[in-house]
């Protein structure tokens, strides 16, 4: 043989997800030892090499002490190591925590480690510590539970199968689709695949395409893609909407006679111009010795929505409305959201209601809760009821012409005596509740809110803001009061907490360690923050709030401050709500668009009967659900809002715009546009008058040559580079001097 020849030989094939296999074989019975050949059987390995690689890998399974060897050439799993089940939280780069309550801190996977793994599946892992060092990481051994199984993407098709391209960038596979579940969807649509397989041999995970949603930036389309993103309906089952428009309507003699007649009572609704489902009215009456009845009137949902009815089931399943941009979600059908149960004006209704006794110094006298009938005798905008409470004065009470640029008739018309002295009263009363919450160490998050003018085909033509003006904060103190002295009611006896089980809103203190980083960005812009004791966070807070209200960097500054609470939530468990200062607190006075406040009123009709308290367990998986619905809704609104800024700046590529630095990164900086709150990102690599560095530590990044910096809350002008609407996406260029 030649020296020079060289000889070739054959490249093994490297057994995919052969680690998840072998543990997959050792985990079925634990307590069984199987050789290197009962395992090659098992994954249907026949060829010499490949046994040879799962007798390597066994060695370095043994070596690790992930398995161990029980006899010669027996394995087992290694029972003295520790597993665990919990969830996966996964980052856009493809890596993963594994979050568990065993352990304080979350724990690394690496990509590599996934195993199959997604977004909040639920999975076991084994932890070891990272060579060299302490710290753990862990593999995922076994998905146990998929916690979403549906994606929206787009398809990209070829002749015999196509890949759907998941919107979600924590999705980090395509789906893989065969010709015959490719269900008429084109090459480029947007639809909604749903996950049928992962085989252990194939990189991509296979699936069906269950619906076609349209093309890719259509308004629609869009629109239903942030609803299925978030597993959230958008359309009501034929047999929910039968089922609400068969509902008996008609309010009888028999069922007044069950209850508190207030039909005479001065009431009045006051919700936004555009509102259709009103979940509430005030009543005022003003009593004879000096002191006023002020009720608070809720649509009784709970009459017309029975337990253990399809309806209710639906109801349960959506548990909030979801408040898009240009559209609403409802959790009811709209025969019950925006017909009988809405508190329409010139109509009676069956309501649940909280009356209250109240004196000239907003002090509590008297409390009444019950089923009710009444009959709400004006309706009002928030901008009509601001109007009189802007230009009337209880000292000379009279009559008051609406003006017709803000009247909801579109002309004017006339607010009687009464209406416009209980308007006052009640303005009045609610300062002075407000006034006592905020002593009490409640927390103001008065935040401006980003709404869009749009044209009849749903396009953005202009934004603007709205803020919470007298009127707003008249309904908040009000509902406010309602809800809190529902929760005490049945949540104490005798000065001491009851063992009664109810639905409760609570909110935890803030995390302290989120407070001091919080402390250590606003002292760059000169605010400072105190963190000594529960009080002191309290009324710090609302000072930072209120020197920042008006400033260019208001926006970040109060969404990095609301970063910092916990997030409230339902529960049978009540703890309280920080953020409100209230010790008990519930959801009463929406059941149109939240079913915690359904379950609230059908409890405490339970309690006002003299029924004894049920197991809380499965009101506490109720709540559960009710927090992550709630959770999800309030994402696809952000989604919307995204997506509609967006779109509106689409048109406005050539304009330049004043900014504020919004967050520093390693990759750049997000920027946020004065006038409309749109925020985009400016790139480091778009950056060309020099090389900049991130500075995590100066929040800021550092030009290498120039030392100029730019850092967060500094003000730019910048201008847009490139708009993507499916991920909701702006990139600007950085207009530098």
């Amino acid at each position: 043989m030649s020296k020079n020849k060289k000889i070739y030989k054959k490249k093994s094939k490297i057994i995919k997800d052969l680690t998840r296999n072998i543990f997959k074989i050792l985990n079925e019975d634990a307590a069984q030892s199987y050789n290197y050949k009962q395992i090659a059987s098992k994954i249907g390995i026949s060829d010499t090499d490949g046994k040879t690689q799962i007798l390597k890998k066994l060695a370095e399974l043994t070596a690790t002490k992930k398995i161990k060897e029980t006899d010669r050439g027996k394995y087992q799993i290694n029972e003295d190591r520790k597993y665990h089940i919990g969830t996966l939280d996964l980052t856009s780069n493809g890596n993963g925590y594994f979050i568990c309550d065993d352990f304080e801190d979350d724990i690394f996977i690496p990509s590599i480690n996934l195993n199959k793994g997604l977004h909040k599946d639920t999975v076991k892992v084994y932890t070891y510590n990272k060579r060299g060092s302490k710290k753990l990481e862990a593999d995922v051994v076994e998905v146990l539970e998929r916690a979403k199984t549906e994606f929206v993407g787009v398809l990209q098709r070829n002749k015999n199968f196509g890949f759907v391209i998941a919107d979600d960038n924590k999705m980090y596979a395509d789906i893989f689709v065969s010709q015959n579940k490719i269900n008429g969807a084109e090459d480029g649509d947007k639809v909604v695949a749903t996950l049928t397989d992962w085989p252990s041999n194939s990189k991509n995970p296979f699936g069906k395409i269950t619906t076609v949603l349209g093309k890719p930036g259509d308004h629609n389309t869009e629109m239903h893609s942030i609803l299925v993103e978030y597993g959230l309906p958008y359309e009501f089952p034929r047999e929910v909407e039968e089922q609400a428009e068969n509902l008996p309507i008609e309010i009888t003699k028999e069922e007044i006679a069950k209850r508190r007649d207030m039909r005479g009572d001065l009431t009045f609704t006051i919700d936004p111009k555009d509102a259709k489902d009103f979940d509430d009215a005030l009543s005022f009456t003003k009593l004879e010795n000096g002191n006023y009845e002020i009720g608070i009137h809720i649509a009784d949902v709970s009459h017309y929505l029975q337990e253990k009815t399809i309806l209710d089931d639906e109801a349960y399943e959506r548990a909030t409305s979801v408040y898009l941009v240009d559209r609403v979600v409802p959790m009811l059908p709209e025969m019950l959201s925006n017909g009988v149960c809405s508190l329409r004006p010139n109509e009676e209704k069956l309501t649940f209601s909280a009356v209250f006794e109240i004196n000239d110094k907003a002090q509590l006298i008297n409390q009444w809760f019950g089923r009710t009938v009444t009959y709400s005798d004006q309706r009002f905008a928030y901008e009509e009821a601001q109007s009189i409470i802007e230009n009337c004065t209880l000292e000379s009470v009279d009559t008051y012409t609406m003006p017709a640029d803000i009247s909801i008739l579109d002309k004017e018309y006339t607010v009687t005596k009464e209406i416009v002295e209980a308007t006052l009263k009640l303005d009045e009363l609610a300062k002075k509740m407000r006034s006592k919450r905020m002593k009490a160490g409640a927390i103001s998050f008065d935040r401006v809110e980003v709404k869009f003018n749009l044209d009849k085909d749903a396009n953005p033509i202009g934004v603007f803001f709205k803020e919470a003006k007298d009127a707003n904060k008249l309904i908040e103190e009000f509902m406010l009061l309602a809800n809190r002295k529902v929760a005490e009611f049945i949540g104490q006896e005798k000065g001491r907490p009851s063992k009664k089980t109810f639905i409760y809103r609570v909110h935890d203190e803030p995390n302290i360690d989120k407070l001091n980083a919080l402390q250590g960005i606003v002292s760059k812009f000169g605010y400072s923050l105190k963190t000594e004791s529960k009080e002191v966070i309290s009324q710090s807070l609302n000072k930072l709030l209120s020197d920042v209200h008006g400033k260019a960097e208001s926006n970040m500054v109060e969404t990095l401050a609301i970063r910092t609470m916990s997030k409230a939530e339902y529960t049978t468990q009540n703890i309280g709500h920080y953020g409100l200062a209230f010790d008990y607190y519930s959801h009463f006075t929406s059941p149109i668009r939240r079913y915690p406040d359904v379950m609230t009123h059908r409890l405490l009709q339970h309690y006002l009967d003299g029924g004894k308290s049920p197991k809380s367990e499965i009101y506490e998986e109720k709540c559960k659900h009710s927090s992550e619905m709630e959770y999800l809704a309030s994402k696809a609104e952000r989604d919307s809002i995204k997506y509609m800024q967006v779109k509106y700046m689409q048109d406005h590529k050539d304009q330049e715009f004043e900014g504020v630095i919004s967050g520093v990164t390693e990759w750049g900086i997000y920027v946020e546009i004065k006038e409309n709150k749109c925020e985009g990102m400016v790139r480091i690599r778009d950056i060309k008058s020099d090389y900049y560095i991130f500075d995590e530590k100066q929040y800021a990044i550092v030009g290498q040559s120039t030392k100029k910096m730019l850092q967060l809350g500094d003000e730019v002008i910048v201008k847009v580079r490139n708009t993507d609407l499916e991920r909701k996406h702006l990139d600007f260029y950085l207009i530098e001097e």
